[in-house]
């Protein structure tokens, strides 16, 4: 009896021992997984900035009068023909 429980009490400690290096191995790794993910979306938030200003540029007023007057053959309407409504 004497050596039953110094026995369990040492097997005790050893899962225990064990399972606390098991938890720092998830914690760690959920760590990296977390500073990977953080990495992806700091460069999508970068290319996201990028896009916007790329669509910004794409859609500015003269671009889009000059391609319409180009691709398009448009002209702005003569002065006479324009036709204001009251409200």
């Amino acid at each position: 009896m004497k050596l039953a429980v110094p026995t369990i009490l040492f097997v005790l400690v050893f899962i225990s021992a064990i399972l606390i290096v098991m938890t720092q191995h998830n914690y760690r790794k959920t760590f990296m997984e977390i500073q990977k993910l953080e990495t992806v979306k700091n460069d999508l938030n970068e290319e996201w900035g990028k896009l916007q200003l790329e669509q910004s540029t794409w859609a500015t007023d003269d671009r889009i009068e000059r391609l319409a007057r180009e691709k398009l053959n448009m002209e702005s309407p003569a002065i006479e023909s324009i036709v204001l409504i009251a409200k």
